[in-house]
């Protein structure tokens, strides 16, 4: 027998199997609470709920995390700034790369250096200067990302160099080349950037596995599943975690394809911040080549993936006075209130003494982390950080508390305190179709809420209160796989107009009589995974006209999914022809070592081929593959035609592809 642990570690649980690979069976099953304080404990507490007799034979520990895609939804992570050789700050802002990349100009430090773009002449920096001329940029940085413009034609030879230079900072260096392949520079620059802002958030997880492992004395090789769908080593992704930006959707992918067999569905997966949605067509999960997620376009290549801000943890807040639901995370107050019992006390006194207005007063905060560096922080921001290491947790609406000195955005934003809020995993509390916490505090909050918006008091408004969060994220939920969908579909078809439309053909799906009606439909199944897809979901597939299927073990698809995946890695190398006043002479290949030239066309094919299948190779082995490996490429000619109708040559793309074999 072959037995593998899947662990996935979400924004709000931790879930834990034991596998058969041989059987394909899921043997045993854990979920435990996440804790954010310190994650080997949630992790250990799922592990315990397995077989010690089988876990004890394992082979493998394969993760999943949404920890990564949650920091970018949220706008969390470590301080990291990027610089941008061979470009200048007028083309960031000609270009919009706030808003199209996600590429903040206080964080962006552009150095007009040229090469040329064949590769072969280099751009020369004097680090020296910059370093000293730019201090201010780099004070207080704890990573630093560098991209250069033709950085794919000349090997990352600057880039190997910005990394030499800025390596006296003390601090990690991230190189665009080492990460991606594309073009686009200010896709890359996003890349390396949000790869150093996440490096934290990839060591604290993998040292907490490791630790819960350790523990428990199990000791197997750790692998972590990538946005592809495949896997690397732990040690890999500790240097790389933009690679596992979408790691818990693509594990949620594998997992649902694997539970429910289906050949063309949509596996919706709700957790506690995010709703990923995936389409799956013929049995093959749609693949991209660049992952936008939050305000980053990047270039990490993954399973397509809709994510959008839609969990059981999302924060119900108002907009116009009328219900909403943010895209932010919050603690459940039934969560909380489990830790601090005092909770309910100012949610009862605040009740009493009819205390409403436009603060949310029913929220509060407590201390995830105390900072490794106070300096970072102002003199109220440390005040803060210290009360709410002397009282546990404070409530906005608490007795002395003067919410409007409060100032807990950074806080929020770097991951030190955490918002306390009322949620629809608070309202399924209330409801009884799921309780994990303190219900009473739920049911107050939930009665402090309702009235603040106008609904009459007593039971009777906080069930009509109930129903209008569930049709609010059921409405959600809907509009987002009509979107997923347009966009895969539709060639991106899913602009304002298109989401007020189905908006609308929501809000009227029982009007018979309406004398215009719209309606969106699907021949997909909608298979649910993750903890609360079985309450929202046969609502949404009703009104798209379809079924929905959640599987056996679809609460922990994505632990499933860490451990039926494989270590695979793709290499492109390319092939430029030379063009001269008298045709073409020669061929450069442009190969992970640096670019060099070929005379012929055939002698150029064959040295990139070589150098693609070499380079993936030594890829898969850096992402842990072990053993016989199968090794594969394919040849793509590109060539146009002139204005007289000749044909020219563009080049030629390798594609070499490695990945274990299958026995």
């Amino acid at each position: 027998m072959s037995y593998i642990i899947g662990i996935d570690t979400g924004g709000t649980y931790t879930d834990a199997v034991i596998f058969d690979a041989d059987s394909r069976v899921v043997l045993a099953e854990g979920k435990a609470r996440t804790t954010k304080d310190d994650l080997s404990r949630g992790i250990s507490a799922a592990l315990d709920l397995l077989p010690r007799d089988i876990v004890s034979k394992a082979s493998l520990a394969a993760l999943s995390t949404t920890l990564a895609t949650n920091a970018c939804v949220e706008g969390r992570g470590g301080r990291a700034k990027l610089i941008l050789i061979g470009t200048t700050p007028e083309v960031l802002d000609w270009i919009g790369a706030d808003d199209a990349y996600g590429l903040n100009r206080d964080d962006v430090l552009c150095i007009n250096a040229r090469g040329s773009f064949d590769g072969t002449v280099l751009a020369e920096v004097d680090w020296d200067n910059v370093l000293a001329e730019h201090a201010d940029f780099f004070a207080g940085v704890q990573a630093i990302a560098a991209a250069e413009v033709f950085a794919l034609r000349n090997g990352g030879a600057v880039e190997r160099r910005a990394e030499e230079a800025l390596a006296r900072l003390g601090v990690p260096v991230v190189t665009a080349y080492s990460l991606s392949d594309g073009p686009n520079i200010m896709e890359r620059g996003a890349t390396a950037l949000l790869n150093a802002r996440l490096l934290f958030v990839a060591s604290d997880f993998i040292a907490a596995v490791q630790r819960s492992l350790a523990e428990r004395g199990i000791d197997v090789p750790v692998m972590i599943v990538r946005s592809d769908g495949g896997l690397m080593s732990a040690a890999m992704s500790g240097s790389r975690p933009v690679e596992t930006i979408m790691s818990g959707p693509a594990a949620s992918v594998l997992g649902g394809r694997e539970l429910a067999g289906g050949e063309n569905c949509l596996i919706v997966d709700m957790g506690g911040t995010t709703t990923d949605v995936s389409v799956v067509e013929n049995g093959i999960p749609a693949f991209t080549d660049g992952i936008a997620i939050g305000k980053w376009r990047t270039q990490v290549k993954g399973v397509r993936i809709d994510t959008f801000g839609l969990g059981g943890d999302s924060r119900l807040t108002t907009a116009d006075g009328r219900l909403a639901i943010s895209e932010k995370r919050v603690e459940p107050i039934s969560a909380a209130a489990v830790r601090f019992p005092r909770i309910k006390d100012t949610l009862r006194s605040l009740l009493c003494r009819d205390r409403f207005g436009t603060l949310p007063y029913h929220e509060g905060f407590f201390l995830l982390k105390d900072p490794d560096d106070r300096s970072l922080y102002d003199y109220t921001e440390l005040t803060f950080i210290d009360a709410l290491k002397r009282e546990g947790c404070i409530m906005i609406g608490g007795e002395g508390v003067e919410p409007w000195k409060l100032r807990c955005a950074r806080l929020e934003d770097e991951g030190v305190v955490m918002r306390i809020g009322l949620t629809p995993t608070d309202i399924m509390h209330v409801k009884g179709d799921f309780v994990s916490g303190d219900r009473e505090a739920a049911v107050l909050a939930a009665e402090y809420f309702s009235r603040r918006l106008g609904y009459p008091a007593g039971d009777e408004g906080i069930a009509a209160f109930c129903a209008d969060v569930y049709e609010e994220v059921e409405r959600k939920l809907y509009c987002g796989l009509i979107r997923a969908m347009a966009d895969r579909f539709c060639d991106g078809a899913s602009g304002e107009n298109m989401m007020r439309a189905a908006d609308e053909s929501f809000r009227t799906r029982s009007d018979r009589d309406r004398f215009f009606r719209t309606q969106f439909t699907t021949r997909a199944t909608l298979v649910g995974v993750g903890a609360p897809t079985h309450i929202f979901l046969p609502e949404v597939a009703a009104a798209l006209g379809t079924t929905c299927v959640v599987p056996d073990h679809a609460a922990v698809a994505n632990a499933v999914g860490a451990a039926v995946a494989d270590v695979a890695a793709e290499v492109k190398v390319s092939v430029s022809p030379v063009y001269t006043a008298f045709g073409v002479d020669g061929y450069i290949v442009h190969s992970p070592g640096g670019a060099f030239i070929c005379g012929t066309l055939d002698e150029s094919i064959a040295a990139a081929d070589k150098a693609a299948r070499e380079a993936a190779a030594a890829e898969a082995r850096r992402r842990g593959a072990a053993g016989e490996l199968d090794v594969s490429s394919d040849v793509k000619n590109s060539s146009g035609r002139d204005r007289d109708g000749a044909t020219v040559e563009l080049g030629v793309l390798i594609t070499a592809r490695a990945a274990v074999k299958k026995r």
